[in-house]
């Protein structure tokens, strides 16, 4: 098989890899960063993350940060070498899990934030609707916080070896 072959069989799985990271609340560019450095070894400096991804190495070195944040990759320097190098860490399924919870802990405290805000609006209300909407929006607020304890034990589930 040539170089080229397995150039073009590489980007497809980035892709493959990409899409599924993507539906969990990552960017493209991580998804495609965790695979190109796993299909490569672990271990790959910046610019061949960027040549081999397609994307700046601004792009890659934002995405560094929070894959680092997440546990999953360090950045390291090599004494008498220049070149930032990244290098897998943790585990993968762990920081997609962290990130998935961060995403949706996040839109749910935002939701129960502005329901709150708006109980507040329907209340200092004097319109003959509002008991109907407030009425609504307690069941949606009983919603809300059903969801965050479901979340909240989902956070508690332990993710299964490779074993």
């Amino acid at each position: 098989m040539s170089n080229e072959n397995i150039d073009e069989v590489k980007k497809n799985i980035y892709s493959a890899f990409s899409n599924t990271a993507s539906s969990m609340g990552y960017d493209e560019v991580h998804g495609r960063t965790i695979a190109a450095l796993i299909l490569n070894g672990g271990e790959m400096s910046l610019q061949e993350l960027s040549k081999e991804t397609g994307y700046s190495s601004s792009s890659i070195s934002l995405s560094l940060d929070l894959l680092e944040i997440l546990g999953i990759i360090d950045k390291v320097k090599k004494q008498g070498d220049r070149k930032l190098y990244v290098k897998m860490k943790g585990d993968i399924l762990g920081g997609l899990k962290q990130a998935v919870l961060i995403q949706i802990q996040k839109a749910i405290s935002g939701t129960i934030e502005s329901l709150r805000r708006y109980e507040k609006k329907l209340i200092e209300m004097e319109d003959d609707g509002s008991d109907d909407v407030l009425d609504g929006l307690g069941t949606l607020n009983k919603q809300m916080e059903r969801l965050e304890r479901y979340v909240d034990k989902l956070a508690e589930v332990k993710i299964p070896n490779d074993d």
